[in-house]
């Protein structure tokens, strides 16, 4: 069974040496997706910050396979002049 490698950038890089047996580079999808979405939510408020977050999914070689990228950035809202919605 062929092995796949999940590396992680978010401003730092997490190199994964152990990697993960799974039946084809479908199921390799299915697994970038999922753990991008636990990784996201586990950091929380730290992703609003603008730095641009990549999970690069590599074989056995090094080769890059897939690369799910993920970046998100809070921007103030306009605002009028705050209003009563009970006042006419």
């Amino acid at each position: 069974m062929p092995r796949y490698f999940f590396h992680v950038t978010d401003g730092y890089s997490a190199r994964d040496d152990e990697g993960t047996e799974l039946p084809d580079i479908y199921t390799a999808q299915n697994q970038a997706i999922r753990t991008s979405g636990e990784l996201l939510r586990d950091m929380g408020g730290e992703f609003w910050n603008g730095t641009e977050w990549k999970l690069e999914v590599t074989d056995e070689q090094g080769q890059i396979l897939l690369t799910l990228r993920f970046s998100a950035e809070e921007h103030p809202a306009l605002t009028g002049p705050s209003r009563d919605p009970g006042s006419a």
